[in-house]
């Protein structure tokens, strides 16, 4: 197996793309399809299961692509709490499914764009909460709260061994659509109460664009895929109601009592974005992305 990583190829003349997407109907899935044409790039959706390595192979056969992206998998309906009680429907998905996948990109040379989960993580000693300490690419996953965490650390640490891999770990994915449910604004502007914590973020209007621009250029290996700093759940409401909705309360209430009403616990982290930031430059920060990307495009009330 033969495939160019790592910006090998950047300075070489550009190839014509194919991108072959799995996860039509996830929220990911879905914009990638709609960039792709935006930008004017051929591009097929997977009909094949994760899990199903012959139908992967005829997916790849029929679309003959040169890139592969993969935003599909189990996150939960309506939240991760259903993969404490659909053990092995996470793992199938989550972990042989991608494993698979991994290795038919492989064994016929294509770089793999895996969006995996940052949720693996949670403040410590060496990473307290407001150090702006955060943890880097090669650090070892330190969050088992979860059993989709769980399933999401195992396939990250055998993706190592996968040299075509390019491993994106998104947390808390935002956009600037304010309808969508799986928008974590979305979510929290809809719950009766919430903790506030600085957490690390994705950005998707400003870092799915960069995904593709990754594809381009081969990179691969673990990312750490949101935006600069961290911003906390009260910092967010309080852009929402000042560009949004001046009506709009909320309360909070601490982890003890969040724990009450969830079945696994939630991750809370910063992650450093150095080396995405190096590779690109232009990158903003959490709260600036969240601003120009999110809340002024939605904006309805009269601030300036």
């Amino acid at each position: 197996m033969t495939v160019s990583t790592n910006g090998a190829s950047a300075a070489a003349p550009a190839p014509a793309l194919k991108f072959l997407i799995y996860g039509r109907t996830g929220w990911i899935g879905g914009l990638l399809g709609k960039l792709c044409a935006a930008q004017g790039i051929p591009y097929a959706y997977g009909a094949g299961r994760l899990e199903h390595r012959a139908q992967l192979e005829a997916d790849l056969d029929e679309a003959r692509p040169t890139h592969v992206f993969n935003a599909a998998g189990v996150t939960g309906r309506p939240n991760v709490d259903w993969c404490e009680s659909h053990k092995p429907e996470t793992i199938r998905a989550n972990v042989c499914g991608t494993l698979t996948l991994a290795d038919v990109c492989r064994a016929r040379g294509l770089v793999l764009i895996n969006y995996a989960t940052g949720c693996i993580f949670e403040y410590d000693a060496a990473h307290p909460l407001g150090s702006g300490v955060g943890f880097k690419e090669e650090d070892t996953p330190n969050f088992v709260g979860s059993f989709y965490s769980k399933t999401k650390a195992m396939v990250e640490e055998l993706l190592k061994n996968y040299e075509n891999v390019c491993t994106l770990r998104v947390r808390m994915p935002i956009s600037s659509d304010l309808s969508n449910p799986r928008n974590f604004i979305t979510k929290i502007t809809r719950y009766d109460k919430v903790v506030d914590i600085p957490n690390s973020m994705t950005i998707l209007d400003e870092l799915l664009p960069i995904s593709i621009e990754m594809a381009k250029r081969n990179l691969t290996g673990i990312w750490n895929f949101t935006n600069p700093g961290v911003v906390s759940h009260n910092e967010i409401l309080e852009m929402y109601r000042d560009y949004i909705d001046p009506s709009f309360s909320w309360k909070n209430f601490n982890l003890e009592e969040q724990a009450k009403v969830i079945v696994a616990p939630r991750s809370n982290n910063e992650l450093d974005t150095v080396k995405l930031k190096t590779e690109f430059p232009e990158l903003m920060s959490i709260k600036e992305s969240l601003i120009k990307n999110v809340f002024k495009p939605n904006q309805k009330t009269s601030k300036a």
